[in-house]
């Protein structure tokens, strides 16, 4: 069965004591203004009304009595139940004149907002000792970001802590529907947010954290916990920023705040040139590597040993523009890919000789290629979003190898339902046929390869003439947020999408996945 697209809106929440907008669902008719102040009623003729034992005297004794029924007829019930509000979606809907868009609760399990005081072009999700599967209410979340201030000296790196994330409330809610665990004290309470901050010269292109093994607590309080950002100066710094969740998680916790505010490491590999992409690899506790791509199409790989992290002189130049987004194989613990404004995805293994590129797709996408993501679970599968819109999805084992010839890769599914560029793909960490994107025309949707159209249900949509079918594999659409940047599902909360924006973040999980 085809599971068919919700979305989401904004009504207003409270968090650490800020107002926070949240994003609509339904187009609902808006009423004409009224006054709902109530005041004392006013009878010019007030001498003259009769009073109330007058006019049930004169009823009983026909005098001038006056039956109700015959001025005004009886009020008719009608068995039909009111008209549900049009679900909205975008590039298939309009809205009317005088509509506006509510919000749909229903369509949540959980859904937060969070304003910030500068926008965040990246965030990356911190685990935690809280264990995975978590699906009990309240949800505690940490995350680290990067800022885009109006100055360079404003920015920062922030590591949020959010807590008493609880389920949204609904009107006749069933606690025990959809199979979820809540706690019998599930309050529609207000979120708390904490967070710590390190002074960060220059703005956050990107920003992420060291990976650490699924299911596994996180190392002892006296190892570093790494996250490296990608400035705009053209410097990649890294920080330890183990101090300060320990201060949150630790109450009396004290740490040198002039040492946290100092890079552990500083690589200048890159010059002057600015960059976007970035990505970790861990080999084990003391064995770590970065990947670095610039606009000036070069990769540069830093390792790290006990003594500290070593940048390599010579960089991947198989590229012929900016690097955008690059990521490690998930199985293959030399490999990784990267995609570019040459409209190209390329493989690498850092053992091949002479820097350059294994494999690759040319082109990948109509424009600019401007992210990636690489299945966890099935390895061989390698998602990527463009310039123009286009989401693909591709087998890694059909590409054509370097210095081969014949026809070019196509992907396994291609999807063009958004309308403006792809800022951000990911898979889900624990289904391999489920992938959430983000847009620059601002929605966020939620994909399953696995679902197909019944042919009972094809042709059965509502779409206006000049509209577009909507794809059987869309499960969900999010909206409220503007120009949205990133996304990353939760590794702990199966489900759970974090996302930023130019207005702050959204912190949400659906009944659809």
């Amino acid at each position: 069965m085809s599971k068919r697209p919700a979305e989401a809106s904004s009504s207003t929440q409270v968090l650490d004591g800020q107002p926070f907008p949240k994003a609509p669902v339904s187009a609902k008719k808006r009423e004409p203004g009224t006054n709902d102040e109530m005041g004392e009623f006013e009878d010019a003729w007030e001498d003259e009304v009769e009073s109330d034992e007058e006019v049930v005297d004169a009823a009983a004794n026909d005098e001038d009595g006056m039956d109700i029924d015959e001025v005004i007829p009886a009020i008719e019930e009608s068995d039909e139940p009111p008209q549900a509000p049009r679900a909205y979606i975008p590039g298939v809907h309009a809205l009317g004149k005088d509509e506006v868009l509510e919000a749909d609760e229903s369509a949540y399990i959980m859904r937060h907002t969070m304003n910030v005081n500068w926008p965040c072009l990246s965030f990356d999700v911190l685990r935690d000792n809280l264990g995975d599967e978590r699906r009990r209410f309240p949800a505690s979340i940490s995350i680290v970001s990067g800022t885009q201030a109006d100055d360079m000296k404003k920015n920062e790196v922030l590591v949020y802590k959010m807590t008493s994330l609880h389920k949204t409330q609904k009107d006749g809610e069933d606690s025990d529907s959809e199979g979820e665990d809540d706690d019998e004290n599930d309050l529609d309470e207000d979120p708390i947010i904490e967070f710590r901050s390190i002074p960060h010269y220059g703005g956050v292109n990107r920003i992420r954290a060291q990976p650490l093994p699924q299911s596994s607590p996180l190392p002892p309080a006296t190892q570093p916990y790494f996250v490296a950002t990608w400035a705009e100066t053209g410097k990649v710094h890294i920080w330890d920023v183990r101090p300060l969740i320990e201060s949150m998680d630790v109450p009396g916790y004290a740490y040198d705040k002039s040492r946290v505010q100092t890079p552990a490491f500083t690589i200048n590999s890159h010059g002057r040139a600015e960059g976007f992409a970035m990505d970790w690899a861990a080999s084990g506790p003391s064995s770590l590597r970065l990947l670095t791509g610039d606009i000036h199409s070069k990769i540069y790989l830093t390792t790290s040993t006990p003594s500290g992290f070593k940048p390599l002189s010579q960089p991947f130049t198989s590229h012929t523009s900016s690097v955008e987004d690059i990521q490690w194989s998930p199985s293959e613990p030399t490999v990784f890919a990267s995609c570019s404004a040459d409209r190209t995805v390329q493989v690498w293994d850092v053992r091949s000789k002479g820097r350059k590129s294994v494999a690759g797709i040319a082109p990948a996408h109509e424009s600019d290629v401007n992210v990636i993501s690489w299945n966890r679970l099935t390895s061989y599968l390698l998602l990527s979003g463009g310039d123009e819109g286009g989401i693909k999805v591709w087998d890694l084992r059909n590409v054509k190898k370097a210095g081969t010839s014949g026809p070019e890769p196509t992907p396994v599914a291609s999807f063009t339902w958004h309308s403006g560029p792809i800022t951000s793909v990911e898979w889900h960490p624990s289904e391999d046929s489920i992938f959430a994107a983000s847009g620059a025309d601002n929605q966020i949707t939620l994909w399953d390869l696995a679902v197909e159209q019944d042919a009972d249900e094809a042709g059965m949509e509502d779409v206006p003439e000049g509209g577009k079918d909507i794809p059987s594999q869309l499960l969900f659409q999010h909206l409220g947020q503007k120009d949205v940047k990133e996304l990353h599902w939760h590794p702990q909360i199966p489900g759970t999408v974090i996302s930023t924006a130019y207005d702050g973040f959204n912190i949400f999980k659906t009944f659809n996945v």
